[in-house]
């Protein structure tokens, strides 16, 4: 089956197209270590999930990209076509002339509405161009105006005019320390909007992929691209091709809905996050061994004390002995240490894949009281990914997000109760009742988290 990649905003296409090109120079890798026949049948399952053949045999994204501005789609476009190994469709594009100038209410109450029809077309054309959708994976940044207020938007319409087909979205959260003025606004606009419409937000944390870039990929000046192509080696080691079942030597089909599946067993619960080992750099890599007993070890350890990378994990954080949650759990003032999971996916590529032992991520400690039995899965292939020989990756619905939500908040609240910048929104129709009802429902998804 087949997911269709809605790329908006500038944040949104360059991501877009560090994935497609990182899913495609996988595919094609020699380092694969495994039989002719299953790198060919790993490539037919790559493609149909993400691409479609035309007739001189170059691939061609399954995406939509939609800007406000024409500069950065014209560079995607130009760098696909450059890769010579694949493109984006010629026209499944739209930009204007004029930006949202980082205002949601822009983007979501004037672009949206005045292009919907334009957008939408475009997404139709390339549904059908699909024997059969999974769903849509829309990426898209928090802080901004188009990406975050288009994408509210565009989001809005595949829930109404596609209510049957899964919509993930995965969103940049983004620095602490700010790129703009209003980002919090627009975070928390994004956000509560999306919980209504989608099935799942996948998030990346912009200063923990910053940290990633630094500490462990050793790069000293740290661009935006940097920072894309680790996004990118994340959301392909999950939506490469893996076995559907342990005895099976067949891809899954549906990978969005496996991981909707797995992943959210109940709507109040949508945030996901992706943890992987190892992430290093060239140099590094060449003097480096792995076992999947230390892999596992490691992403366990991340998982449990809320841990973005290898470096740093905090080992003295252990699971809380069963019994009554203790006051402390509760309370958002006590620093949460201990992340209680509601379900965890961890994806192992590599070789002797199946002599791993995922035992420790069963442990019913780890997961909230209320869950059935079954809130951990594992998936796997012998097909390795990317540079690594073995290489594992969790994605996880948990606490991770409830203190950088509860930051975002509370700082919004903190600029709303002094009535700062309100106008630059009210002038484009979302007035204060807006901003409240968003409060209200991510305050509702704070508390719901915390009393796991």
């Amino acid at each position: 089956m087949s997911i269709v990649t809605v790329q908006l905003g500038q944040c949104g296409n360059q991501i877009g197209f560090e994935v497609f090109d990182a899913l495609l120079s996988d595919s094609h890798s020699s380092q694969g270590l495994c039989c002719k026949r299953e790198n060919e049948a790993y490539q037919a399952s790559c493609k149909e999930r993400f691409f479609s053949e035309e007739e001189n045999g170059v691939p061609i994204a399954r995406a939509v990209l939609v800007d406000m501005e024409p500069k950065v789609i014209n560079q995607t476009l130009s760098k696909a076509a450059q890769s010579g190994r694949w493109k984006y469709g010629q026209h499944a594009c739209f930009c204007q002339k004029q930006g949202s100038g980082n205002n949601w209410a822009y983007g979501y109450s004037v672009h949206g509405p005045r292009h919907e029809e334009s957008i939408m077309n475009l997404i139709r054309k390339e549904v059908e161009k699909c024997d059969s959708v999974s769903g849509f994976f829309i990426i898209m940044s928090m802080a901004g105006g188009t990406g975050s207020g288009i994408g509210a938007f565009v989001t809005q319409n595949l829930q109404d005019q596609y209510s049957n087909s899964l919509k993930m979205n995965q969103i940049i959260w983004p620095y602490g320390t700010g790129e703009v003025i209003v980002q919090n606004y627009n975070s928390i606009l994004t956000l509560s909007h999306l919980y209504r419409s989608s099935d799942a937000l996948l998030v990346h944390e912009n200063d923990a992929v910053h940290k990633i870039c630094a500490k462990l990929m050793n790069i000293k000046q740290i661009s935006f691209s940097d920072i894309n192509q680790v996004l990118a080696h994340q959301l392909g080691s999950v939506f490469q091709p893996t076995y559907s079942a342990e005895s099976s030597f067949h891809y899954r089909r549906n990978p969005l809905g496996d991981l909707m599946e797995h992943l959210v067993p109940h709507p109040e619960f949508k945030m996901l996050s992706i943890r992987n080992v190892p992430h290093m750099s060239e140099n590094s890599l060449a003097y480096s061994t792995f076992t999947w007993a230390g892999l596992l070890k490691h992403l366990r350890q991340m998982l449990i004390s809320n841990a973005k990378m290898e470096e740093g994990i905090d080992w003295h954080v252990r699971p809380p002995l069963s019994g009554p949650p203790s006051l402390s759990k509760m309370s958002l003032n006590k620093d949460l240490h201990f992340n209680t999971s509601i379900a965890n996916l961890v994806i192992l590529r590599g070789k002797d894949v199946q002599s791993a032992d995922v035992e420790g991520f069963k442990d019913p400690a780890l997961y909230t009281s209320w869950l059935p039995v079954n809130a951990f899965n594992v998936w796997k292939t012998q097909r390795a990914f990317s540079k690594y020989e073995k290489s594992a990756v969790l994605v996880s619905n948990s606490q991770f997000l409830v203190k950088p939500l509860d930051m975002i908040v509370g700082k919004a609240w903190n600029m709303f109760a002094s009535k700062a910048y309100i106008h630059q929104y009210t002038k484009f129709g979302i007035e204060e009742e807006d901003f409240l009802d968003s409060f209200t429902s991510l305050e509702q998804v704070v508390a719901s988290y915390c009393n796991l």
